[in-house]
């Protein structure tokens, strides 16, 4: 049955953050105190997945989290196997950006029958990676190449495709770790241009950055690797915003 209730939810909290957890980086018993975290900061949901997932314990993950939170529990996957029941919703990533069909359609079809009989709500999104000034695990694992910052009209183009594609949601991938969040002139040239919400992700690292790509036309931004890293740091981001 198609349901739209996470969808319609995260709407709700334009313009909002949603925080990105790697099973890969925090260890399970970190997870609880990580969870409680981050919703009492205000984020409008939590992503749960990793470029590469070596962790076995992805499940547990994924069940831990929710059970520390009312906030949506949503799979970011970077493969057909990080598919949990535990999840409310699940990003159904399509990386439009590249030119591998593995990444394209491939993936997305070996888990569609898991996903339908864990009855997860699904949520369609184009997914755009764009040049960020280093090598990321995103290009690697999917072995295709970004979008370079200086082209803002091809990311454009993609863009526009996804939404022409029925797609949900676009997200403008800088990568974790990014060195570069995505440049404001493309997400500004992407907003004037698409009419669903658009997703940026990658190389947020401080109030400025948050501030300057919500104000190009971010209606999300996604933090990762600063709640690992900084979690004062995080919170400053999460006032600068409200």
């Amino acid at each position: 049955m198609k349901r739209q209730s996470i969808y319609n939810s995260l709407n709700k909290s334009k313009p909002g953050v949603l925080a990105l957890f790697d099973p890969d980086r925090i260890p399970v018993n970190n997870i609880k105190k990580l969870t409680e975290f981050v919703c009492e900061q205000g984020v409008a949901g939590i992503l749960v997945g990793s470029s590469l997932l070596v962790s076995p314990h992805f499940d547990k993950f994924v069940a831990t989290v929710k059970k520390n939170t009312d906030k949506p529990v949503i799979l970011f996957p970077g493969g057909s196997h990080q598919v949990s029941s535990y999840a409310d919703a699940i990003f159904f990533l399509s990386l439009l950006s590249g030119r591998n069909s593995e990444f394209l359609v491939g993936e997305q079809v070996k888990a569609v029958f898991l996903i339908k009989e864990y009855d997860l709500e699904v949520i369609p999104v184009g997914y755009i990676l764009v040049e960020s000034g280093n090598y990321t695990a995103v290009e690697y694992m999917s072995n295709t190449k970004p979008i370079p910052r200086s082209k803002p009209e091809i990311a454009v183009a993609h863009a526009l495709t996804g939404e022409y594609f029925g797609m949900k949601y676009i997200y403008l991938e800088a990568g974790s770790g990014a060195d570069k969040s995505v440049p404001e002139n493309m997400i500004k040239k992407i907003k004037q241009t698409i009419s669903i919400p658009l997703v940026v992700g990658g190389g947020i690292r401080a109030e400025k950055d948050a501030q300057e790509i919500i104000e190009a036309g971010a209606d999300f931004i996604v933090l990762g690797s600063i709640i690992e890293k900084s979690q004062e740091q995080f919170k400053k981001i999460m006032r600068s915003i409200k």
